[in-house]
C-alpha cells in the first residue's frame, strides 16, 4: 500500500532536514550546548593552540592534523582547529572527523550549508590555506563597455555543458528595462529575486541547479518600486526599473561581486535582506505566526515547499534557523486575493523557551528588523500537475510545508479527487489552525483531515498514538487501485524517518 511516489519534508538531502535535526544528530553532554560553545569562544581561551598567531596552511601540513584531539578542517580556503568544537558539534564526532586534515568544504555544503561557521568557529581559525603560484596570462585593463557595463576585467568562465544567459538592457524616458535571455522554458516569477538598495541592484535567476547573477552598482538612482515580467514560453525574463530622475543614462551601472556569473546554485551562497516584523499572533499556546515585510526594492517569492532562513545575531553570534512560509490563513474559498501582495513572509515558528534562537526572536518588537535568506528546496509544483489522490502525512510544526501545497492542489489540480491529512500532535492544544482545518474540511468535500494524539485526554474521542504502519496503511488507501498518488510527510527527523520506511 505504501509503495507509491513519496515526498518527504525536508527532502532527504535539503539543508533543512540536516537544520531540524537530521538523522546524524546526537544527543550532547550537559554543558555542551550552543550556548556554552558561545560562552567558550567568549572566554579568551586560545582555541588554536597558537597564541592568536595566524598561518599560512599548505596541504602538506593540513594533512598531518586528522586526529580527534587535533583535527584542522578547510571550509573555503580557510582553515579551522575543530577540536574544541568536537564535543559541541549536534552532528557528533564522527562526523565532524570525516573531513579531518583536509578540504571539508562539499561536505559542509552537503549538511550545513545555511550555517555561519565563520561566526561560530572565528576563534578557531588557524589561518589561510598557502596557494600554488600559477601562471597568470597578461589581462588587456582597458575599460570598456558591454551590455552597458563599464567593465575592468573580463567575464568569469560560465560552466560547461550548460546554455549560459544572456542579458541586454534597454530604456525609455522615464524606465530602464533590463532583459534576461535564459533560453530555457517553465520559467515563472518565482525564479527571479531581485534586491535594490543604496544603489546596488542584484538580479538571481535560478535555473534548474544553476543561478545566473547580476549585480551592480547603478550609474543613476531609482525608484524602489521593481516590477519583473516572466514569459514562460520563451525564459525571457523582463525587469523594469523606474528612473528617479527622467535622465539618459550612458551605461548600466559598474560591476559588483560575481556580476554576470552563471555557477551552481550551491557556489552562490546565500543573500540575505533586512525584513521588519509587521505582526505576531498566537497560534497555540507555544506557537505564533509572524508576518515578516519584505523591502520595498525587493521581489521574492518562496516556491511552494521551499524553506527560508532567518538569521539573527545573539549574544555576538549569528544565530540562522531554517522555515517554511506559509499563508496568512487557510482561506474559506480555497483562493488567495485576485491581487496577492508579494510584499509579506509569513513564518509560523514554535518557541522553545530552552532554546537559543526563538525565544530570541519572539522578544522582537514590532518594527524590528531580521534578515532572511533566498528560498531553497527541491519540491516542484509538476510534481502535483497530474495527481488524483493527495495524501499529506504531518507532526507538530511539520504542518507548515503543507500548508501551501493543501491550498495549492485545492485550486489548482483540476483531476484531484481527494486530499487527505494525518496531523500528529502531543495535546489537543498542540493542533495547529484546527478550527480553519475542520472548517475547510466541512466545506471542501475532497478535502478529509484525521488527528492523532499521542498524549491525549480521557474525553479525546479521536485516534491516539504515534505514527506507525497500522495506521499509515488504514490512512493511505487509493479510491481507485490506477490513482496517480503522492504521498509528502514531515516532522521531527525520527518521525519521518518512521513514516518513509
Amino acid at each position: 500500500m505504501l509503495n507509491v511516489p513519496s515526498q518527504a519534508f525536508p527532502a532527504p538531502g535539503s539543508q533543512q532536514r540536516a537544520a531540524s535535526g537530521g538523522r546524524n544528530k546526537v544527543p550532547l553532554k550537559q554543558g555542551r550546548s550552543l550556548m556554552d560553545w558561545i560562552r567558550l569562544t567568549k572566554s579568551g581561551k586560545d582555541l588554536t593552540g597558537l597564541k592568536g598567531r595566524l598561518i599560512e596552511v599548505t596541504e602538506e601540513e593540513l594533512k598531518k592534523h586528522n586526529k580527534k584531539d587535533d583535527c584542522w578542517v578547510c571550509i573555503r580556503g580557510l582553515v579551522y582547529n575543530v577540536s574544541p568544537y568536537m564535543e559541541y558539534h549536534p552532528g557528533g564526532e564522527d562526523e565532524l572527523m570525516r573531513a579531518a586534515g583536509s578540504d571539508g568544504t562539499d561536505l559542509f555544503d552537503q549538511v550545513h550549508r545555511w550555517v555561519n561557521y565563520e561566526s561560530m568557529l572565528k576563534e578557531c581559525l588557524v589561518g589561510r590555506m598557502a596557494v600554488k603560484p600559477v601562471v597568470v596570462a597578461k589581462e588587456n585593463h582597458e575599460k570598456k563597455l558591454l551590455n552597458g557595463i563599464l567593465f575592468k576585467s573580463q567575464v568569469p568562465d560560465l560552466p560547461a555543458k550548460e546554455i549560459s544567459p544572456s542579458y541586454d538592457w534597454f530604456q525609455t524616458e522615464s524606465l530602464v528595462t533590463i532583459v534576461i535571455y535564459t533560453k530555457q522554458k517553465d520559467m515563472d516569477s518565482e525564479s527571479v529575486i531581485v534586491d535594490y538598495q543604496d544603489g546596488c541592484f542584484r538580479a538571481e535567476i535560478v535555473i534548474k541547479d544553476y543561478s545566473y547573477l547580476l549585480h551592480t552598482e547603478l550609474s543613476h538612482e531609482i525608484q524602489e518600486d521593481i516590477t519583473v515580467h516572466v514569459a514562460e514560453k520563451t525564459g525571457k525574463v523582463e525587469i523594469v526599473l523606474k528612473k528617479k530622475d527622467n535622465v539618459s543614462w550612458k551605461y548600466l551601472g559598474h560591476p559588483l561581486e560575481n556580476h554576470n556569473s552563471f555557477t551552481t546554485h550551491r557556489e552562490t551562497g546565500l543573500y540575505y535582506r533586512k525584513c521588519q516584523l509587521i505582526s505576531k499572533v498566537d497560534v497555540t499556546h507555544d506557537t505564533k505566526l509572524y508576518c515578516l515585510m519584505l523591502p520595498p526594492g525587493t521581489h521574492l517569492q518562496v516556491p511552494i515547499g521551499h524553506h527560508v532562513y532567518l538569521k539573527q545575531t545573539v549574544t555576538g553570534t549569528e544565530i540562522v534557523k531554517p522555515y517554511t512560509p506559509v499563508l496568512e490563513t487557510l482561506h474559506s474559498n480555497l483562493k488567495e486575493s485576485l491581487h496577492p501582495n508579494n510584499k509579506y513572509i509569513y513564518i509560523m515558528i514554535k518557541i522553545y523557551h530552552t532554546g537559543l534562537f526563538t525565544p530570541y526572536f519572539n522578544c522582537l518588537q514590532i518594527g524590528d528588523c531580521v534578515s532572511l535568506s533566498n528560498p531553497e528546496g527541491t519540491f516542484k509544483k509538476s510534481q502535483l500537475q497530474e495527481l488524483e489522490e493527495l495524501f499529506l502525512v504531518a507532526a507538530g510544526t511539520g504542518f507548515t510545508p503543507m500548508i501551501k501545497i493543501l491550498n495549492y492542489a485545492l485550486t489548482n489540480i483540476t483531476n484531484l479527487r481527494k486530499v487527505k491529512l494525518m496531523f500528529f500532535n502531543k495535546t489537543e492544544g498542540d493542533i495547529l489552525w484546527r478550527n480553519q482545518l475542520e472548517q475547510l474540511a466541512d466545506k471542501e468535500r475532497r478535502f478529509e483531515v484525521e488527528f492523532v494524539l499521542s498524549e491525549p485526554t480521557c474525553e479525546w474521542t479521536g485516534k491516539q498514538g504515534r505514527i506507525s504502519l497500522p495506521l499509515l496503511s488504514e490512512f493511505v488507501k487509493r479510491s481507485l487501485e490506477d490513482s496517480r498518488v503522492l504521498i509528502c510527510i514531515c516532522g521531527p527527523a525520527l518521525f519521518t524517518e518512521q513514516g518513509i520506511r
